[in-house]
């Protein structure tokens, strides 16, 4: 008989994993495409072909489900981005684009959407607050590991900061319009001056 129990229990539970992985991602294409006035948990709930109560379920208010949907996509682009160099610090300008895209997709513009709502909305506020900072914290990890910088050094901390602030700043540009050719040129730059700011200036005499 508890064989029977556990048959039954595993593939429900693997149903739900799989529901609430709709619901997450549902939800951020939502926020991307329509906003966070136009994404609301039915709106969700028929994208990712659930019921309303099924994505009530997982997710009882509509904050606990689209801070959960931006806190999963973000965990997923991080350990995307990891992925890209299994080992380690990559050539700087190969590692600046991976770290820009993280601005350019629907990651960021489903954020977008949260932050402007959470400008407004006092129950949402310190939640999403707390996520970003959060993100922002692995970002910068990631960002310091990838390029190889030593933070003991003066200005470093500040440079891989600028880096990220910088990324963010393309991302909001790419919004309205396709900007990726002044990002090219853009980032190709900031390689240039993150060989300078990580490495030191380089001695005309050497070869």
């Amino acid at each position: 008989m508890a064989l029977v129990s556990r048959e039954t229990k595993e593939p429900k539970q693997d149903r739900s994993r799989v529901t609430r992985q709709r619901l997450l991602e549902a939800a951020v294409a939502c926020l991307a495409e329509h906003g966070w006035a136009g994404s609301t948990v039915s709106v969700v709930a028929e994208r990712a072909g659930v019921s309303r109560g099924a994505a009530q379920h997982h997710f009882p208010t509509r904050e606990d489900l689209f801070t959960a949907a931006v806190e999963y996509v973000a965990e997923e682009r991080s350990a995307a981005l990891r992925g890209l160099f299994p080992d380690g610090p990559a050539a700087r300008p190969a590692v600046v684009g991976a770290l820009v895209d993280l601005y350019t997709g629907n990651l960021f513009r489903a954020a977008l959407q949260l932050w402007v709502a959470a400008s407004n909305e006092e129950q949402l506020r310190p939640r999403v607050t707390e996520l970003e900072a959060r993100v922002g914290r692995e970002s910068h990890r990631i960002a310091v590991e990838l390029l190889g910088a030593d933070e003991s050094v003066p200005g470093v901390r500040e440079t891989v900061q600028g880096l990220l602030d910088m990324a963010r700043g393309l991302g909001l540009a790419n919004i309205l319009t396709d900007d990726a050719a002044r990002r090219a040129r853009v980032l190709a730059q900031w390689s240039r001056l993150l060989d300078t700011a990580l490495d030191g200036p380089r001695d005309p005499d050497r070869p």
